[in-house]
């Protein structure tokens, strides 16, 4: 049993250990993209014959608290009215529906081209409200915005230029926050999407691996969409989905790192978990459906085979990390139990330096975001050290979905509330979205913040330390989420 235990746990670590180096590998690619100037070829918007017509797509489903601050803010979109439709795409079956509607009738009186699109049934989720809605598209371009989702005036002016070659399929701008210091939930969420938006999508795109459209902030060429075999609603991430399938087609991605589209972060951790169990499962879902027809496409290189690998199983990796979590204590008991060992132990502590590798990444991310010095360094020493324990303390509800996702387990799209909530003095109380089930994986969490309360004190009978700041770290990201998921709910 005991080599049993130490075999599973040191192929955790390596396989994590590998992960880190293609993070490493992602931060070298970013670091050689500061240096590239820019050069592609863009529309000349001086020239009327060049401006193309537009489609702008609004995919909603009972967003009452947001509705009206979305449709206000796309109405002020800087693009010619000719040029420009708006569908907004609803779903809902609350009473935002007839809300929704005054409001659009209002916009209509000002000449904008302005869709209200209902369907029978939600048949496909919002990949299906996508596709119904691209049948009756004027649009040669698609730009895709969700609910909490706020762009700038220039917005189309700055990404559709771009489609001038018309080898690109998409144009994907970075997410910015609109209540990023609202809590330490939202902090530590725009910690974990800048690094995503920063660094990893920077360089893959630079190195020209697969990237993702991320569901929104976005625009398709409609020839892409079509030809890559349009939006399915089989995956619970059906912009990761389209993305792998036109980037089989042959379809450029092109990414905007300096276009930043803000967005509402949620603010309550039981909205949080629905959006990363669709992120984590629908990740693994693709992983099934695409990955094997891209290792076996023999013009993908072997480097973006690579990549590929570990981006459609990032999510994959909170299996392996609460694996090396639930098995951490055993093993100490297995060190101290077996002195003539001991010198294994010590190679296993080499894999600490996947710490160490995300710790750069993750602080090339935050100076380019947050600017460097002491005081930032040392902020993002905590906020490092916070996220990281908090995600471990998702890691049981992020394994399920994973799980799930792997073994082919279907499950109904459920969209993230939204609440319009961007400082301190909005409350999110009473939004008549939120959940009022406790999550079966709380009870796990609150076993395991016990389990790790109690590592640490078998730390002092063994007089072992070696694991005491992982242990400290899962014992406070575990009762985090369990706290947080029973105080969200009175």
């Amino acid at each position: 049993m005991d080599a049993a235990i130490i075999i599973v746990y040191t192929l955790a670590l390596l396989v994590i250990f590998m992960y880190s180096l293609s993070q490493l590998n992602l931060l070298v690619s970013y670091l050689k993209s500061r240096k590239k100037t820019e050069n592609a070829s863009v529309f000349d918007f001086a020239n009327v014959e060049e401006i193309p017509l537009v489609t702008v797509q609004l995919p909603v489903y009972n967003e009452l608290y947001v509705m009206e601050r979305l449709l206000e803010n796309i109405a002020l979109l800087n693009y010619p009215k000719d040029k420009l439709e708006i569908q907004v795409l609803d779903d809902s079956t609350d009473e935002s529906v007839i809300s929704t509607a005054k409001i659009i009738a209002e916009l209509q009186k000002t000449g904008l081209d302005i869709q209200h699109i209902r369907r029978q049934d939600r048949k496909g989720f919002k990949a299906g409200a996508l596709k119904e809605g691209l049948v009756i598209a004027k649009g040669e371009y698609i730009a895709i915005f969700d609910a909490d989702f706020l762009p700038g005036p220039d917005w189309l002016l700055q990404t559709i230029p771009y489609f001038k070659d018309s080898k690109i399929g998409v144009v994907q701008t970075r997410w910015g926050h609109l209540n990023r210091n609202y809590s330490m939930l939202t902090k530590i969420q725009a910690f974990a999407l800048d690094f995503h938006f920063t660094m990893e999508q920077v360089g893959r795109n630079f190195n020209n691996h697969f990237i993702n459209f991320n569901g929104t902030a976005g625009v398709w060429r409609k020839a892409c969409i079509i030809d890559a075999g349009n939006w399915q609603g089989d995956t619970l991430t059906e912009d990761l989905d389209l993305s792998y399938r036109a980037q089989l087609k042959k379809w450029k991605f092109k990414y905007l790192e300096d276009v930043e589209t803000p967005a509402e972060l949620p603010v309550v951790i039981s909205a949080a978990r629905s959006q990363q169990f669709r992120w984590n499962k629908g990740a693994a879902e693709n992983f099934q459906k695409l990955y094997w027809k891209l290792l076996n496409d023999k013009t993908v290189s072997f480097k973006t085979k690579l990549h590929s690998f570990f981006h459609l199983l990032n999510s994959s990796m909170f299996l392996l990390v609460l694996l090396v979590a639930v098995l951490s204590v055993p093993v100490m008991y297995i060190k101290n139990n077996n002195p003539d060992f001991a010198w294994y132990f010590y190679v296993l502590a080499f894999f600490s330096v996947s710490t160490v590798i995300f710790f750069c990444c993750y602080w090339y991310t935050f100076k380019k975001i947050h600017g460097g010095g002491f005081w930032n360094w040392l902020e993002y020493v905590k906020l490092f050290f916070t996220f990281f324990s908090i995600a471990m303390g998702f890691s049981v509800h992020n394994s399920m979905a994973v799980l799930e996702g792997h073994f082919g387990k279907k499950s109904e799209f459920v969209r993230t509330p939204k609440f319009n909530v961007n400082n301190l003095k909005d409350s999110w109380k009473g939004n008549k979205y939120l959940s009022k089930k406790i999550s079966g994986n709380t009870i796990l969490e609150a076993l395991l913040t016990a389990y790790f309360g109690y590592a640490l004190y078998i730390a002092f009978e063994l007089q072992d330390f070696g694991l005491f700041l992982f242990h400290i770290m899962l014992f406070l990201g575990f009762g985090f989420v369990f706290v947080k998921s029973v105080t969200s709910k009175v």
